[in-house]
This record gives structure tokens, C-alpha cells and sequence, in this order.
């Protein structure tokens, strides 16, 4: 009674609108006073420490995600990619998305990918009569590709608490992070075949000197994510060191390259980049607590027991497992998800032979998709305040975007493990 209890307490808290990190303390204070339990002694201890070097990533990568934000570091990659593309029908929107992918990849951040990309991309997409709607559909739901393509705040906490190599994590979603980025942008190309009025951006007449004046402006841009992902994945770097560098990059190419910010400016950034790392790391805190309180009441074999009383079929299995995580995602944001059901689900999709590196793709997927999807669906409401059309023009067209796109990726992600490891295995054997 005591674990429905909980539930149910975070389910209608959730759904009223409270705040993940309040309404799991809610859940520690009913445990503690109607169950009896010590819930000091779930405070996270052993490899799950808060004072671990791996979570001291997560507040760089918000502050280098914030100055990018505000520091127009996006600007020439997203003008290098309609120089490519704007003259063709749906080019605008392909550049968009491919956009939101490199800037995500950077951030690693979806809400700081939907800002920025989004108030850069719709001007251009208002003023070529693409149909707002389905224009502001299409960045919602490209924002979540900073989860899926390395570097990502996600994987670092899912290798933190599932032990597992955080360079193997990053690299599993790499493969499914490419292959949603191609549904998302054949199904934007399907929907835009009835719309008749686009104008396409005229090509450069002189299109070497264009693209040498744009490529110039654009490589301090271009090299923040090959000094991150290089010294990453060429061992030079830790991914917390990395996300050391990347601030310190960011901070004088916003300010004195491309003068998006000045130092003022930058201070703000500061101090509004030290209030979402305070509500990150104190929903971190309480979500831990709550999960292990999962662990040591053995809830994961309780959930094990009570999926194979259902089917003992590896599919059906990984098919239930799918349906818990969107429901998860559906009411929380993806950090908090994934806290919650990594060490729950973790178990379960090993007991049917899943690798927890293939986990990791497919959560990530999951994760992602969860953010777009209502009722919470968290981007898809901040879409609407960013792209200033309403949340139900955008809603029809985000839905086409999770069936045609965001679910196969997830399909195929779960189903053919490959796709998750693959490149693993090939880069680090």
C-alpha cells in the first residue's frame, strides 16, 4: 500500500502541476511518516555520491548551453546551412533540423536547443510562408536531438548510475540520433507537398565568395563541437573536462567573435544558468533518494515478477518496458525519468538479454520522445512561448512527428541492437 501510495502521490501532484524535485519530496515526507521509514538511510551513497567528478559535468554543460544560447553562437551554423539548402522547397526546415542536431550536440540540452534554434528558425520560416504550425511542430521535435547526439547531460547520469562506460553511452545513440533525423525531415517534406506559396531563398549568384565569407564566420562556431567531441572520443579529454573547455571556448567567442553577449550580459547568463543548476541538481537529489528506496524495498524484482506473470516473450517484455518509460516521460522531464527508471527497468531488459549500453539507446529514445508527448510534454508548451503560435496548431503536426518518426526510431532502436552498438564497439573495441 505503501509503494501505491507513493504513486499516486507523484502522479497527481505531477498532473497539477507541481514541480518534480516537491513533488518526490512529498513522497520522501509520506514515507517517512506513514511508512515508517528511515529515509535518511536512502541518501545517496557509494557510486551514486553527488560529490562525483561525472556529475560536475552536468552544470558546465548548462552554462556552455546557456552562453551559446545567448552568445548567437548558432547564428552562422544555421546561415552556413540555408546557404546549402534555402533554395530548395522544405530547405528551411531541413536546415532547422540539421541545426537543432549540431547545436544539441554541443548543449546537450533540448529546452537550450528549442530557444535558441527556435527563435532563430521561425523568423526566417514566418517570412517564406511555411506553415507555422507544422514549422514550430518540426523544432519542437528536433530540439530532444541534443539527447541522442553526443555529447548529453542523459547519458552522463545514466552511465553514472548504471556503471557504465560514459563514452560507450554517448556513442550508442549516434546511429538512431541519424536515423531520426532523416524520418523527421521525409515526413516534414511529405506534409509540405500541399503548400503551394513557399518562396525559396534565392541562391548566392557568386556562391564561392558566399560560402568563404559564411565558412569563415561560421569555423569559430564549427569548433566548439570538434574540441569537445575530439578531445572526448581522443581520449585527451574527460567528458567533465570537456564541458570545462567548452565554457571556457564559449565564453570569449559569444563575447568578443560574434558579440552576442557582452560582459554584463554574461554575468546574468551566469546567474540564470546557477537557478537551473540548482533545480537540476536538487531534483537530482530527491529523484536518487526515491530510487533507491525502489532498490533496497527490491521494487525491481517486484516490477521483473510482475511483467513475466504477463509473458515471458522477450518482445512482449521490451514492449511493456517501452510502454512504462513513455508513461514515465509523459510525466516528468527526462532527467528525472531516467533516475527513476534506470535502476528499476535496468534489470528487467537484462534479464531478457539487452545490453545496458543498448539500454541506454533505447531510454534515450524514449526520454526524448516523452518530452514532446502530452499531457506534460514540457517542449512542446515552451515551442508555443518560443515560436508564438499556439500549442493546438502545433499539436496535430507533433503528433505525425512521434508516429511516422519519433516511434519507428524507437522501434528499431529496441529491436535491432546493433543500432546501439555498432559504433561501441567499433570505436572502443
Amino acid at each position: 500500500m505503501i509503494i501505491f501510495g507513493s504513486i499516486l502521490i507523484i502522479c497527481t501532484l505531477l498532473l497539477l502541476g507541481v514541480s518534480v524535485h516537491l513533488a518526490f519530496g512529498a513522497v520522501l515526507a509520506f514515507l517517512a511518516v506513514m511508512g515508517g521509514h528511515d529515509v535518511a538511510g536512502y541518501l545517496p551513497t557509494g557510486h551514486w555520491r553527488m560529490d562525483s567528478v561525472v556529475l560536475l559535468a552536468i552544470p558546465l554543460f548548462i552554462i556552455a548551453g546557456g552562453i551559446m544560447e545567448r552568445g548567437k553562437i548558432a547564428a552562422p551554423l544555421v546561415a552556413m546551412a540555408e546557404l546549402f539548402i534555402g533554395h530548395i522547397k522544405g530547405g528551411l526546415s531541413i536546415a532547422a533540423v540539421l541545426a537543432s542536431g549540431v547545436f544539441g550536440s554541443i548543449a546537450g540540452a533540448a529546452n537550450a536547443t528549442l530557444i535558441c534554434i527556435g527563435s532563430i528558425m521561425m523568423p526566417h520560416l514566418r517570412k517564406a510562408n511555411y506553415p507555422r504550425g507544422l514549422s514550430a511542430a518540426l523544432l519542437v521535435c528536433s530540439s530532444p536531438l541534443g539527447l541522442l547526439i553526443p555529447p548529453s547531460t542523459s547519458h552522463i547520469l545514466y552511465a553514472w548510475v548504471a556503471q557504465q562506460s560514459v563514452l560507450r553511452a554517448f556513442l550508442s545513440t549516434i546511429i538512431p540520433g541519424i536515423i531520426l533525423v532523416v524520418l523527421l525531415i521525409i515526413v516534414n517534406q511529405i506534409c509540405l507537398r500541399k503548400h503551394k506559396d513557399i518562396k525559396l531563398m534565392k541562391r548566392p549568384e557568386n556562391f564561392g565568395l558566399a560560402l568563404k565569407t559564411r565558412s569563415i564566420k561560421a569555423f569559430p562556431a564549427m569548433m566548439m563541437p570538434a574540441i569537445i567531441l575530439g578531445g572526448i572520443y581522443g581520449g585527451v579529454m574527460t567528458p567533465t573536462e570537456a564541458a570545462g573547455v567548452a565554457v571556457l571556448y564559449a565564453v570569449p567567442i559569444a563575447i568578443y567573435v560574434y558579440r552576442g553577449m557582452t560582459w554584463k550580459q554574461f554575468r546574468e547568463t551566469m546567474l540564470h544558468s546557477g537557478v537551473t543548476i540548482g533545480v537540476v541538481m536538487a531534483m537530482i537529489f530527491m529523484v536518487l533518494i526515491v530510487s533507491r528506496f525502489l532498490i533496497f524495498e527490491d521494487i525491481p524484482a517486484i516490477a521483473e515478477e510482475l511483467i513475466y506473470s504477463v509473458s515471458d516473450d522477450p518482445i512482449v517484455i521490451l514492449l511493456m518496458v517501452n510502454l512504462v518509460m513513455i508513461l514515465v516521460g509523459m510525466l516528468m522531464d527526462d532527467i528525472s525519468g531516467l533516475l527513476l527508471c534506470t535502476p528499476l527497468l535496468l534489470p528487467i531488459v537484462q534479464s531478457v538479454g539487452m545490453d545496458p549500453i543498448h539500454f541506454a539507446a533505447v531510454l534515450g529514445v524514449n526520454l526524448g520522445m516523452a518530452n514532446i508527448t502530452p499531457p506534460t510534454a514540457p517542449l512542446l508548451y515552451l515551442g508555443a512561448r518560443v515560436t508564438e503560435v499556439p500549442v493546438n496548431e502545433i499539436l496535430k503536426p507533433t503528433l505525425l512527428f512521434i508516429v511516422f518518426a519519433w516511434l519507428p526510431t524507437l522501434m528499431l532502436t529496441t529491436f535491432i541492437p546493433q543500432l546501439a552498438l555498432w559504433v561501441p564497439n567499433l570505436l572502443l573495441g
